[in-house]
């Protein structure tokens, strides 16, 4: 509510919450992504004076922290590209860096992780000869038939809430290998330069740039956790196209004939619509929001709120959001069964190196265990709540159909 224009009289309801009432509060805001937001947020609204003095001074010292932290990826993401660019790749940045300035106007409030770049197929290979030069081992490869390279440095500390605003994180960067379809149709081909310290960074044509984040949003809406943040970001970058009838005649052209991406979108756009009251444009509207079934509708409208404002590691609530999108041509990427009873152990995020003590060891074992148990006690708690609520959802559908 606080994001909304104008901000509505609950905000009042700040000045009431005391000290140990905001302890989770914050715990939830480092994990959506919002606590620097919401912390610049307040301070335009002139209204710091609603925390009290402890928690500001938190946010604040989490503010200096990640502005190193940010200062530190913005040197690394500019001495990569100088080496894809000296060895003539054909690539551009993805997500996190490339949203500036439209939807994230101060870098140094995002809490971002890791640097993502799109390359072309035919230089995939150097560009991981060159992460690899630079101290990054490839981790995994994931995605649509293995096209998404995870690298990670295997030196400093694995990313967890205690230092999600620190400097010296574990460093990771994901390749996103881009192959051309039978059609010729290429997004490496429509890239735009930006200046961005000191380098000319390729990004997404503004139409590309709007597509990958939508559906990205998508994504983590069809998943477990939904990171309040990207809601907002994309909610602004809607917010500053909003008069650009060329941008949205030029949207609307690209997608006419793609049902899926149009739901996709439209599905996003109710989400934050009702979380934050109607922002797009009537014509967007009318032909993303449009296209959704009354079921997905209905979904959005008794379990939206709970799902984007739940607290990590989320919900299995999106499983029923899935069935309800299969009739519209949207499969999910891994069966309900799966979702709910996964075969496979969580990832590792406490990788051992050559050279560490046995008591550096040791605690690494001792984290992934605890990290086990951790996402054991999320399926197990969660999957029983999603059993209950698909029963009541299957006796409201019923009533509805009646």
């Amino acid at each position: 509510m606080v994001f909304r224009d104008p901000v509505p009289a609950e905000l009042t309801r700040l000045l009431h919450l005391s000290h140990k009432e905001w302890q989770p509060l914050l715990s939830w805001l480092d994990t959506s992504g919002l606590a620097l937001y919401f912390l610049d947020r307040m301070k335009a609204l002139n209204r710091l004076d609603t925390m009290p003095e402890p928690i500001l001074d938190r946010l604040r010292k989490n503010l200096a922290d990640n502005s190193r932290r940010i200062d530190g990826m913005i040197a690394e993401s500019v001495a990569l590209q100088r080496r894809f660019q000296d060895a003539g790749l054909s690539y551009a940045v993805l997500k996190g860096f490339s949203l500036w300035p439209i939807s994230v106007p101060k870098l140094e409030l995002r809490s971002q992780i890791d640097l993502d770049f799109l390359v072309a197929e035919e230089h995939a290979s150097e560009a991981r000869r060159i992460l690899e030069s630079t101290g990054y081992e490839l981790t995994a490869m994931a995605g649509e038939s293995g096209r998404s390279w995870e690298f990670e440095t295997g030196e400093n500390y694995a990313p967890s809430l205690d230092n999600l605003y620190k400097s010296g994180m574990r460093r990771s960067t994901d390749l996103h290998i881009e192959v051309v379809d039978a059609s010729g149709t290429s997004r490496l081909s429509r890239t735009e330069q930006v200046s961005f310290h000191g380098v000319n960074m390729p990004v997404l044509s503004p139409v590309d740039l709007f597509l990958g984040q939508g559906l990205h949003v998508y994504q983590h809406v069809c998943c477990e956790h939904v990171r309040s943040a990207h809601l907002l970001e994309f909610y602004r970058h809607v917010i500053a196209r909003r008069r650009d009838g060329v941008f949205w005649s030029r949207l609307r052209e690209r997608v006419a004939d793609d049902e899926e991406t149009c739901v996709r979108l439209g599905m996003v756009i109710l989400l934050i619509s009702r979380l934050m009251g109607r922002f797009a444009p009537e014509e967007l509207t009318r032909w993303t929001v449009g296209r959704l079934s009354a079921t997905a509708a209905l979904w959005v409208d008794r379990y939206g709120t709970r799902t984007a404002l739940a607290s990590f590691p989320g919900t299995k609530l999106y499983l029923l959001l899935q069935e309800e999108m299969k009739p519209m041509g949207l499969a999910a990427k891994r069966s309900r069964v799966q979702a709910l009873l996964p075969s496979r152990l969580p990832r590792l995020i406490a990788r051992s190196v050559p050279g560490q003590t046995f008591s550096t060891r040791m605690k690494q074992y001792q984290i992934q265990v605890g990290f086990c148990c951790f996402r054991a006690r999320f399926h197990l708690v969660e999957g029983v709540r999603y059993l209950c609520e698909s029963i009541l959802w299957r006796q409201h559908m019923n009533r509805v159909s009646q």
